[in-house]
């Protein structure tokens, strides 16, 4: 705006979405739910099956950018599906809870590429267009949203840090596919990969630390899976009505701002 002033609106808006993206951790409602502590969990799953999960975690995420470069390109501005997305996840949830860590490896992948139609959704509602290559990486990055690494200082907001980590790496990454690129395998697009990875395996293994529990079996696999989808379409939600702010004032404004409330 002229005046460098945000409305009444706007902020509303930008209280909405700094709630949704400091909130609670995945952790924290997955006890909630099953009544038990996940971070306990993490801790009792084999040190062999915490190293897999990172190598699941980056399988899952390059076949979500390869999914992000090749099928989301609409620029058309529709309300989102958010309940249709819960739904499809329902059911690989129902499996990695009934078969528990071996499951995962299948599982994963399918999930998080359902994940990112929801995320891509959502960004479309807010605006977005999905025929960017920025946009395409945007939605991918959302999966670094809401997981703090042990470097990440405690009195800085999460949202932020995550992105001023990955910024060099979005900004490569965008003037790669910018060029025509198509290709998950050359070096700038796994640096993305690798540093979207690195935090978003905390949610994954909280997640299979929940459904490695004897208690869930396939209805709280399901139940899980649908926590795990809802974290990030609020990760998502938020992040993109922060752009959308973005882009009506300055970036510099709308961080400043982000952090007085």
């Amino acid at each position: 705006m002229e005046d460098g002033k945000i409305t009444p609106e706007h902020m509303e808006q930008l209280r909405a979405a700094k709630d949704a993206l400091e909130n609670a951790g995945l952790a924290i409602r997955i006890t909630d739910l099953i009544g038990d502590s996940v971070e306990k969990g993490v801790g009792k799953l084999p040190e062999a099956w915490q190293q897999n999960i990172v190598g699941i975690s980056r399988t899952a995420l390059e076949k979500a950018t390869d999914a992000a470069i090749w099928t989301i390109n609409s620029a058309t501005a529709l309300p989102s599906k958010d309940g249709l997305h819960k739904i499809a996840v329902l059911g690989t949830g129902a499996v990695g809870g009934a078969f528990g860590l071996p499951a995962l490896a299948i599982e994963l992948p399918i999930s998080t590429t359902i994940m990112l139609r929801s995320i891509a959704d959502i960004a479309r509602s807010e605006g977005e267009d999905l025929s960017s290559p920025e946009t395409k990486l945007a939605c991918v990055e959302v999966f670094a949203l809401g997981g703090r690494t042990s470097s990440d200082d405690a009195a800085e907001s999460g949202y932020y840090l995550a992105r001023a980590a990955l910024g060099k790496a979005v900004t490569d990454a965008a003037k790669y596919l910018a060029k025509g690129g198509t290709k998950a395998a050359t070096p700038v697009m796994v640096k993305f990969i690798t540093q979207v990875a690195a935090r978003f395996q905390i949610q994954v293994t909280e997640k299979a630390a929940a459904q490695a529990l004897p208690i869930v079996g396939a209805a709280g696999g399901a139940l899980i899976n649908m926590l795990f989808l809802d974290h990030f379409q609020n990760m998502a939600r938020g992040h993109f009505i922060v752009r959308k702010l973005e882009r009506t004032y300055s970036p510099e404004l709308i961080e400043a701002e982000y952090y007085d409330l």
